[in-house]
C-alpha cells in the first residue's frame, strides 16, 4: 500500500513511520509536514534512506501543495498526525490552531474525494471529552461521552472530529477517528511534560509543576499507540471512533517525581508554578471497544515506558539539545518565567 503519513516529523508521527516501515516493509511511506517548531526532520533521518518512504515539505492547508502530492501519488490511505498540539500554545494563539487543525483536515479530506483515496484516518485526541473529576475513579470515556472541550486545542481537534464524521455522512468519505490519552516515548518534543522534566532535571534545573500536581493522565506509550492505528486503518470499521487508553493513570506529581528517582536526582528541584487556565483534571479511556473489535490491548506498563523513555533521552541527547538551544527557550521563559 501506499500511506501518506501527515504531521511525520512530529512525536507521533515519525513513531507511526518508524512502527510502518519495520511492520510493513512492503508498504511506501510518503511524509509531508511543514517543519514548524515541533517539527523536527532530524527526528527521521533513519527513515530518509529507505527506498520505501518520501519526505514532502508541505502544509496541510496549503490546497495547491496537497492536491500536488496526490496527483503524484496514488494514496491507499491517509493518516493525519498533522497538529498543533500544545495546550499553553493555544491559548496564547487560538488561530493557528483552527487554521492547521480543522482547515487543514479539510483540505486533506477533499483530496482524499478528489483522489478517490479509499481510506482516511484522523488522529484525535481524549481532550475532546473535556475531564473526569478526580474523585469518581470508576468513571471512564467512552465514544459515546460527549464532547465538552476545555481548551482552544481540543476545541479545535473536536471541530475537525465533528468535520470528518461530517464528510462521513454527507459524502461517503470513508473515515475512521481514533483518540488517544497522553502518549510518551522517543522523539517528544521537550516542552511536553515528561521530555521538560527529563531535560531540566539532567541539568538540575527547577521543575515547574502546574497548580498541585495532582492532574490525572491515562499514559500511552507511543508504540502502543502505533499498534492500535495501525489495526484500525487496516481493519477498522468505516465511519466508527476508536479510544486507545493506556490504562497508566498517573498524577503530574507521580510523573515528575518517577523521573527524578529514575535519574537520582532530589525533589527539592520541583518548583510549583500558578495552574494552567481551564487546566483539566482526570483523563481516562475505556479502549473496550478497540479492545473488542481489533484485538488491541496496550503492552507496555507505565513503570517499564518511563525507563525506556528516559533511556532513549539519555542515549539521545544531541537530538534534544539541538533543539533546546533554539528559539524555544524563548517560549520556555514566556510560559514559565515569571510563575
Amino acid at each position: 500500500m501506499n500511506i501518506l503519513v501527515t504531521g511525520g516529523a512530529g512525536f507521533i508521527g515519525a513513531n507511526f513511520v518508524y512502527y510502518e516501515l519495520e511492520n510493513h516493509p512492503e508498504d511506501r511511506i510518503v511524509c509531508i509536514d511543514a517543519l514548524t517548531y515541533a517539527g523536527n526532520l532530524a527526528t527521521l533521518d533513519a527513515a530518509i534512506g529507505n527506498p520505501n518512504f518520501r519526505f514532502v515539505k508541505a502544509d496541510i492547508a496549503d490546497r495547491e501543495a496537497v492536491e500536488k502530492l496526490f496527483s503524484e501519488e496514488a494514496f491507499d490511505i491517509v493518516v493525519n498526525f498533522a497538529a498543533e498540539s500544545h495546550v499553553d500554545r493555544s491559548i496564547e494563539n487560538p488561530e493557528l490552531f483552527l487554521k492547521t487543525n480543522i482547515m487543514g483536515t479539510q483540505v486533506l479530506m477533499d483530496a482524499c474525494r478528489k483522489f478517490n483515496v479509499p481510506r482516511y484516518h484522523q488522529v484525535s485526541t481524549d481532550e475532546v471529552y473535556g475531564d473526569l473529576p478526580l474523585d469518581r475513579p470508576e468513571l471512564f470515556f467512552t465514544e459515546e461521552t460527549p464532547i465538552h472541550t476545555s481548551s482552544p486545542y481540543s476545541a479545535s481537534k473536536a471541530s475537525a472530529d465533528l468535520l470528518v464524521l461530517a464528510y462521513y455522512r454527507t459524502f461517503g468519505l470513508p473515515v475512521t477517528i481514533s483518540r488517544c490519552s497522553n502518549n510518551y516515548g522517543p522523539y517528544h518534543f521537550p516542552e511536553k511534560l515528561i521530555p521538560l522534566m527529563i531535560s531540566r532535571a539532567l541539568a538540575d534545573q527547577s521543575l515547574p509543576v502546574y497548580g498541585k500536581g495532582d492532574n490525572v493522565r491515562d499514559w500511552l506509550y507511543v508504540e502502543d499507540h502505533c499498534s492500535a492505528i495501525d489495526l484500525i486503518i487496516r481493519n477498522g470499521r468505516v465511519g466508527e471512533v476508536y479510544n486507545i487508553g493506556g490504562h497508566n493513570e498517573r498524577t503530574n506529581l507521580e510523573v515528575v517525581k518517577t523521573i527524578l528517582s529514575e535519574l537520582n536526582k532530589p525533589e527539592t528541584l520541583i518548583t510549583y508554578v500558578t495552574d494552567r487556565l481551564g487546566h483539566d483534571r482526570r483523563y481516562a479511556i475505556d479502549p473496550t471497544k478497540i479492545s473488542g473489535e481489533l484485538g488491541w490491548s496496550p503492552k507496555t506498563y507505565f513503570d517499564d515506558g518511563i525507563k525506556k523513555t528516559i533511556r532513549w533521552y539519555l542515549d539521545n541527547r544531541s537530538w534534544w539539545e539541538n533543539i533546546l538551544s533554539g528559539d524555544y527557550q524563548a517560549y520556555y521563559e514566556k510560559m514559565y518565567g515569571n510563575r
